[in-house]
């Protein structure tokens, strides 16, 4: 490393080895030295210092005595921890006091990365590093996903696509964006309510109108749809956040007022491969090809860190979007399609999405059980990464969402997942996510979460929240 800035007092009372020892701590307590950076060799130092070896040696003894610093044989001397900036001083002991809590995210939306194999992970990014670089850009996507998106729909969606009907995207909300540009001014598009959030967000960057439509137990409604509309987002195989599936009938009718009157329906299947309970429904686009824009994305299932989803539309828009990626020159990155790529080449994307389901529904049902001791029910199909703990108001909510956080956990209420003001306001809950955090500490803030709900903030019986949640229809 670069030698750090050190000033010596050779007419001060300080031996000049306590003042160079001195001055290493304050460079660590200001940054200029991390741990894991490496200190010149006690030759080094004392050549560039004009000092004695035997200066720079008593320093370092000092440092690696304190445990501040490590010498390794035949490599030299390394920073391991940051010491504070001064001479070591005797700490009066004090009565000691207990630990703040640390911070579970109870928040759903993360994926579950205790269970995604390492290994495989960077076997994957190797074999996508071993590809050579691109020319020049790609409008649609990389081939290779292509095929891996294809067969991952065919098998765990049952969904058969041709390879080139498949568009890469940065996932769901690049994808709803990128569909929102192409529609005429002035457009509108339904979206459900309470729903996610981030779709409308780039909906509305995107200059579109959005149009909060309700939900009930069985997803989006559809007669309460209004006209008008260019189209319609909407989660039907897990709706989020309320964690219901839309059923077969309610599926039928909305691709049947799409056809009827020409507006898209944007499907967005975030986590549809992560059922556990039953075999998914058919896919909207398996029902309405024509009019459905299917969207899937790898940030659920494996990381954020691919940044890539992908999306199957009618020719006609597919063509419209890669010549819109093509006049503009935005195109999703290649790198993180190529891994999914490799990843579903080698078998191991397969394996991880059972591995996953089986974690998934385990975490469910400790979830459910710890709940219950407390008598806490909690709505939502078995499937995906969340459940929704519904309360009685939106004051019970407030202060449940401030009392977890008083005890170290972080937790999502309904209210942030509403899109507009409406009768729906009345409906409150918790929107409990159980993949993020590893299964020791899920295990760990269950019962303390239990323990705020059992303490005065209770659920809304089943009646009452039909009633006054406004999502009858």
């Amino acid at each position: 490393m670069d030698m750090p800035p050190v000033v010596l007092d050779r007419a001060a009372a300080r031996p000049l080895a306590v003042q160079l020892a001195d001055a290493l701590r304050t460079a660590a307590a200001g940054g200029v030295l991390r741990p894991g950076d490496r200190l010149p060799s006690t030759r080094e130092l004392a050549a560039a210092l004009r000092v004695s070896r035997t200066v720079t040696a008593a320093a370092y003894d000092q440092l690696v005595a304190e445990g501040w610093a490590a010498g390794r044989r035949g490599a030299g001397t390394f920073v391991v921890g940051a010491a504070p900036a001064g001479p070591v001083t005797p700490v009066r002991r004090q009565q000691a006091r207990p630990p703040l809590p640390s911070v579970v995210d109870l928040r759903a939306g993360s994926p579950c990365l205790e269970v995604l194999d390492r290994a495989a992970w960077r076997r994957a990014w190797r074999a996508a590093g071993d590809l050579p670089p691109d020319a020049g850009p790609e409008a649609a996507a990389d081939p290779g996903f292509q095929a891996a998106v294809t067969g991952h729909l065919l098998r765990h969606r049952g969904l058969p696509v041709e390879p080139s009907a498949v568009l890469a995207t940065g996932g769901t909300s690049a994808a709803v964006a990128e569909i929102a540009r192409l529609l005429p001014p002035g457009s509108r598009v339904g979206v459900e309510d309470p729903g996610y959030q981030r779709a409308a967000g780039a909906l509305r960057a995107a200059g579109v109108g959005v149009v909060p439509c309700p939900v009930d137990d069985d997803g989006l409604v559809v007669d309460a749809v209004p006209e008008g509309l260019a189209a319609v987002y909407c989660t039907p195989a897990h709706q989020w956040p309320l964690g219901r599936r839309m059923p077969a009938a309610r599926r039928v009718a909305l691709v049947a007022r799409a056809r009827a009157e020409g507006w898209w329906v944007l499907e967005d299947d975030y986590d549809g491969e992560l059922r556990y309970d039953v075999a998914p429904l058919p896919l909207l686009a398996a029902l309405g090809p024509d009019v459905v824009v299917h969207l899937g994305t790898s940030s659920k299932v494996l990381s954020p860190t691919l940044g890539t989803g992908w999306l199957v539309a009618p020719p006609d828009l597919r063509a419209d979007l890669v010549a819109a990626r093509t006049a503009t020159g935005t195109r999703p990155g290649r790198a993180g399609q190529r891994v999914l790529a490799a990843l579903a080449a080698s078998g191991d994307l397969a394996r991880h999405l059972r591995r996953l389901r089986r974690e998934l529904a385990e975490r469910r049902a400790l979830v459910v059980e710890e709940l219950a001791r407390a008598g806490v029910a909690v709505d939502g199909d078995s499937a995906g990464a969340h459940v929704l703990v519904p309360l009685s108001g939106p004051a019970a909510e407030e202060a449940v969402v401030t009392a977890a956080a008083g005890r170290g956990l972080a937790v999502d209420g309904l209210a942030r997942h509403r899109t507009g003001p409406g009768p729906h306001d009345t409906a409150a809950g918790l929107v409990l996510g159980f993949a993020a955090p590893a299964r020791a500490d899920l295990a760990r803030a269950l019962p303390v979460l239990a323990g705020v709900l059992r303490n005065g903030d209770r659920p809304a019986s089943p009646e009452g929240r039909r009633a006054g949640s406004g999502r009858g229809g």
